[in-house]
């Protein structure tokens, strides 16, 4: 087996017998607490895989079986946006329902092993995320709860102040407050991500600065490509690819350079000239997919019950409803657009393998079990 290939296998399966066999540890070993999992002996090697690291589709038997006709091995899905703990619990029944009915197509994931496994089963593994701390409430043992639950990654703040930091909509963005900094703390010691995709810039670098593992930016692009409000500046992206974190790539349309008319081309040499920037290694993809959708949906996410009046956010009250996606990517069988784009921007192949699920993978391997 060469050496390269048997780096990589400890790195991520430790107990797997292609080491033990050897029976010495490699030198690239990296130093990081990882999950322990064995493959079968048929895994080896596997073709990097394919992750999407932030939908909140209309979920449907289509959507999953789109999800396998476009080779998409995991999918962090958001489960919550402003509900209380016990209405979260009602999205993770309506989850375990489709689990239960479509085996053949998804299952629960939790670890980075499951990735893995999907790929094994030819199945895509399922990660729940909330883009918001609303449903741990004002209780930090709830995170360990939310954990156990399977959630594997949290947002501090959707676009409003929160119990814990301050969202990029806000005037004045106060940093962490307090239980911000207690349930970081928290996180990390249980192993769910921090996710600053909606915060403002002072609370997103005192998370990075707070956090003693890597943290997320799950779904966003450079401000200095499209100077929108959700996208993240220079100085945030490097500190947190700095620290060891994750950007994914949106292409939610109010996040792209001329919006739905945004091409291929002009994404991904975005995508390029950010791992000039900050390295190929802390990129992926998190498209922010809505697929199917309908309008009131994106009314309750910019609104919830924090207002009567409607808050356009985004959006304006001249297009207030979900942007047409662009041409290149409707859904989870257009990837392979965005992996011949990549291509033709310049980037070698382990670095597209990286950007399209790969850093993700190692990613999850690091972040989801307990410090």
């Amino acid at each position: 087996m060469p050496q390269q290939g048997l780096c990589v296998r400890w790195a991520l399966f430790p107990n797997s017998e292609s080491v033990q066999q050897v029976g010495r540890r490699p030198k690239c070993f990296v130093n990081f607490p990882i999950e322990k999992t064995k493959p079968p002996r048929h895994a080896w090697p596997m073709k990097p895989p394919l992750i999407d690291n932030l939908q909140y589709a209309n979920f449907s038997p289509a959507i999953f079986e789109q999800m396998r006709a476009g080779g998409v091995d995991a999918v962090h899905v958001t489960i919550a946006y402003h509900e209380s703990f016990r209405e979260m619990v009602l999205n993770l029944e309506r989850w375990n329902r489709w689990f239960e009915d479509h085996p053949d197509l998804i299952f629960k994931g939790t670890t980075a092993g499951d990735v893995t496994r999907a790929q094994e089963t030819g199945r895509t593994a399922i990660f729940f995320g909330f883009q918001n701390p609303s449903p741990i409430e004002d209780d930090i043992g709830l995170v360990e709860i939310c954990h156990q639950l399977g959630v594997r990654f949290m947002q501090l703040t959707y676009n409003n102040q929160s119990l814990l930091a301050t969202g990029c909509y806000e005037d004045d963005d106060t940093g962490l407050t307090r239980m911000g900094r207690a349930v970081v703390a928290e996180m990390n010691r249980v192993g769910m991500v921090i996710d600053m995709s909606h915060s403002g810039e002072r609370s997103t670098l005192e998370a990075i600065d707070h956090s003693t593992r890597p943290i997320a930016i799950t779904h966003a692009n450079p401000h200095w490509w499209h100077a929108a409000l959700r996208n993240k500046s220079d100085d945030v992206l490097k500190a947190l690819t700095g620290a060891g974190g994750m950007l994914g790539f949106s292409v939610y349309p109010h996040h792209l350079a001329q919006g739905s008319d945004c091409t291929l081309d002009s994404f991904c040499t975005m995508v390029a000239q950010a791992a000039a920037r900050y390295g190929a290694h802390h990129l992926g993809i998190g498209t922010d997919l809505c697929q199917d959708q309908p309008d009131s949906i994106v009314e309750w996410m910019r609104v919830g019950r924090w207002t009567k009046s409607i808050d356009y956010g985004e959006g304006s009250a001249s297009n207030a409803g979900f942007p047409p996606m662009p041409a290149w990517f409707n859904d989870n069988r257009d990837f392979g657009n965005i992996r011949r784009g990549l291509t033709a921007a310049g980037l070698d192949p382990a670095q597209v393998d990286g950007i399209m699920g790969g850093n993700w993978h190692r990613f999850y391997a690091q972040g989801f079990g307990p410090a």
